[in-house]
């Protein structure tokens, strides 16, 4: 167990505001397999990423809206910050799992989205 800490914690201290988008991908591949999770399923990545989404969704409204949230559950959700982690780092996954460069498809979406006409906010 304290090996895998160990490698975890090599990798970790590894990362920092430099890294290209490709590097953060490939850290999350290689803490995924650390952890057991590299064999699991594309749907299962796929449901993970779901219900990570929602935990992003409690977090928004219980942080930053007046909506009102069920005082029992509002221990349940951590910070804004820490779901989006969460969200990017099971979005990395499911790329590691289909064998997509998350930048190239960045980089190409947006060579799409350049070409659209964009509607303006009144």
């Amino acid at each position: 167990m304290k090996n895998l800490e160990n490698n975890q914690t090599e990798l970790w201290n590894k990362l920092n505001e430099n890294n290209t988008l490709q590097e953060v991908q490939k850290y999350i591949k290689n803490v995924i397999k650390i952890r057991g999770f590299s064999k699991q399923e594309i749907e299962k990545t796929m449901l993970l990423l779901l219900e990570e989404v929602g935990e992003l969704a409690k977090s928004i409204r219980k942080n930053a809206t007046d909506m009102s949230i069920d005082n029992n559950k509002a221990n349940h959700y951590d910070t804004i910050e820490s779901e989006v982690a969460d969200v990017f780092i099971v979005l990395c996954s499911v790329c590691n799992k289909l064998d997509i460069d998350l930048y190239k498809s960045l980089k190409d979406k947006e060579q799409e989205n350049i070409m659209r006409i964009w509607k303006k906010e009144k």
